[in-house]
């Protein structure tokens, strides 16, 4: 029966192979498919992959060699038409940084209640990495999934991811393990998760293509698209003795900050930064045009934080030439 499923998919495949899939995007399926059988028991039929309207990049050779950006992965798509613009190295795989946690947020958007109230644990308020940005909750801490997913979102906090993570699935662990299923649902074939905030570990990676299909499901979400678009945030908790407590935040995103300025023309609703030693420093936005395109754009592995903005403006130029 399930090879009877998979040359019907293979029939069809071949007949939309020259509208809109190309034979890269057809291979990475084929992976996802076996591995979602495989290490999640889905099969492939339960899946509705094909009916999305996902951006394929259709010449990914030529844009990696025309130089507009200088960082190591890029990709920018109108998703409003469906059409890809720009692509280097989509495929390629990166360490994602804390553009790992898009898939956290996407896990709790999915399965979690913002309501619930959490309690951060000793490993969610010692995070032993020399570094780590952090929130600052303190063991015993009472805080709703809401305003965590918030401090998440716009600050970055590790601790956040952490508390949320063993709130969600008991352990880190466990969540990770529900990161990596999702991401296989929705045809991130090429990633793997270790943690659920992005410090960094060698077997934990992305790719520019696959952060484009984590961003495009969240978008999904109004309360995702709000989170993203705030400047700031001011988290309202209780400590362990249930006295009020408040931590303020700023966000990660320099054009949020009107600390980097978008052209004209361009109207920069939200993102989501990441930066490890390894993985350079990274973004991901979500934009408009002035005729209210939305449009994503991925920078992976800039060699700095100015080198990272320069080649978003580049991305940014590319859209108003066209």
């Amino acid at each position: 029966m399930r090879r009877y499923y998979l040359a019907i998919l293979l029939i069809i495949v071949l007949i939309m192979g020259g509208c809109q899939k190309t034979s890269d995007q057809f291979f990475s399926y084929q992976d996802y498919a076996s591995s979602t059988k495989t290490d999640f028991g889905i099969e492939l039929y339960e899946n509705d992959f094909f009916a999305k309207n996902l951006v394929i990049s259709t010449n990914v050779e030529e844009d990696a060699n025309n130089g507009l950006v200088s960082s190591e992965a890029a990709f920018l798509c109108n998703v409003t038409n469906n059409e890809a613009l720009y692509s280097k190295n989509l495929y390629k795989r990166l360490y994602p940084a804390s553009l790992t946690k898009l898939m956290t947020a996407l896990v709790v958007l999915k399965h979690g209640e913002l309501t619930d109230s959490v309690t951060i644990s000793y490993n969610a308020s010692h995070i032993p990495e020399p570094g780590a940005k952090i929130c600052g909750f303190e063991e015993g801490d009472i805080i709703t999934l809401d305003a965590l997913l918030h401090c998440l979102l716009i600050y970055s906090g590790n601790d956040a991811g952490i508390a949320i993570a063993e709130h969600m699935s008991g352990s880190e662990e466990a969540f990770v393990k529900l990161m990596n299923s999702e991401a296989k649902k929705i045809g991130a074939s090429h990633t793997n998760f270790t943690n659920s905030h992005g410090l960094h570990d060698d077997n934990h990676y992305s790719t520019a293509y696959d952060i484009y299909l984590i961003f495009e499901e969240l978008i999904q979400y109004d309360t995702f698209i709000n989170i993203i678009n705030k400047s700031s945030y001011t988290a309202s908790f209780k400590d362990k003795d249930k006295k009020d407590k408040e931590l303020s935040f700023n966000s990660t995103n320099l054009y949020l900050r009107e600390e980097r300025e978008a052209p004209e023309g361009i109207t920069v609703i939200g993102g989501k930064t990441g930066v490890t030693y390894k993985a350079g420093n990274c973004l991901i936005l979500l934009f408009t045009d002035d005729e209210d395109n939305r449009y994503i754009s991925v920078i992976l592995k800039a060699a700095d934080i100015d080198r990272l903005y320069s080649d978003m403006s580049d991305l940014f130029s590319l859209v108003l030439e066209n």
